[in-house]
């Protein structure tokens, strides 16, 4: 079956493109933009579905990794980045494979997409039947991305596809598709546009509410922080305040007394527990905040 894919095709509204002023060229672009955030709560249940799949991997010692080509491996890289500052995670718990390498970051590699059994040869070589696999392609149709979702599949891994149109090669690939169709960009066929926008608002939310549900979040604070330079060190401390409403003094403190990890010091003060206990505590959920605070309490009813 030959579907046309809409983010390949004209926009109407903007077919005059580069008769516009640059008032009127950014206007339409935002005026599309807001169709993005609406596409993407059109697949919030399929969201929700791939999140559970990703959640039960990684409680039970697995990974998560993105796979992508181009403007969808870059996103997938910046959200594997950004865990580990934002949520004190292991560098290795959430990775990114982008096609045509670390050289593909910084300049296309157009040619890296197209090449299926390199996507199967770094799953092979990275990827076990304990992760959980992500493959990001706005076309839903990039031999790379399709590749490393079959090679996946072969070794048992759950995979999740997220594409920007309808009925793609890659939601029929893997278990668990995300389809959030933007329609067609300002310019045509620039997925970097609404497509690249969409599927960073998605891949935000797999991997916020991932960390939430697995406890690295206490209320809305970043616990898992940890103060590895000033402006953390400081973050750390507030985030303490915020936390267990004490003045900046005692914070800091505490703060220090926990070499700099907040959800220590959050726990000491709430409990009035010395940092071992805490630690000790931790380490029996598997660094779950609102688990260790169970049993901190559980102690403290004995």
């Amino acid at each position: 079956m030959n579907i046309k894919l809409t983010t390949e095709q004209r926009n109407e509204r903007s077919e005059q493109l580069d008769m516009l002023s640059t008032m009127d060229i950014i206007a339409l672009m935002n005026e599309e933009d807001q169709k993005v955030p609406l596409a993407v709560k059109e697949a919030l249940p399929q969201i929700e579905r791939a999140i559970e799949v990703i959640v039960e991997k990684l409680a039970g010692g697995g990974r998560l990794f993105y796979v992508g080509a181009g403007t969808s491996g870059r996103l997938g890289i910046l959200d594997a980045a950004e865990c580990p500052p934002t949520f004190g995670t292991e560098k290795e718990l959430v990775t990114a494979i982008i096609a045509g390498g670390s050289r593909a970051i910084f300049e296309a590699v157009e040619d890296a997409e197209d090449n299926e059994a390199a996507g199967k040869d770094e799953v092979r070589k990275q990827v076990s039947n304990r992760d959980v696999l992500v493959g990001i392609a706005a076309s839903g149709k990039t031999p790379y991305v399709l590749g490393a979702v079959q090679e996946a599949k072969r070794i048992g891994v759950p995979t999740i596809g997220l594409s920007c149109n309808a009925y793609t090669l890659l939601s029929e690939a893997v278990d668990y598709p995300i389809e959030v169709s933007v329609g067609p960009e300002v310019v045509t066929g620039s997925t970097r546009l609404k497509a690249a926008t969409a599927q960073k608002l998605v891949v935000n939310m797999i991997s916020t509410a991932t960390m939430i549900r697995l406890g690295k979040v206490y209320k809305n604070l970043m616990v898992n922080v940890q103060a590895t330079n000033d402006k953390l060190r400081k973050r750390v401390i507030h985030i303490i305040m915020e936390a267990t409403q004490v003045n900046e003094e005692v914070a800091r403190r505490y703060c220090d007394m926990a070499s700099g990890d907040a959800r220590v010091a959050i726990l000491m003060l709430q409990f009035q527990v010395d940092s071992s206990t805490v630690m000790q505590e931790l380490r029996k959920s598997s660094g779950h905040f609102g688990q260790t605070r169970e049993q901190l309490m559980a102690l403290g009813n004995m």
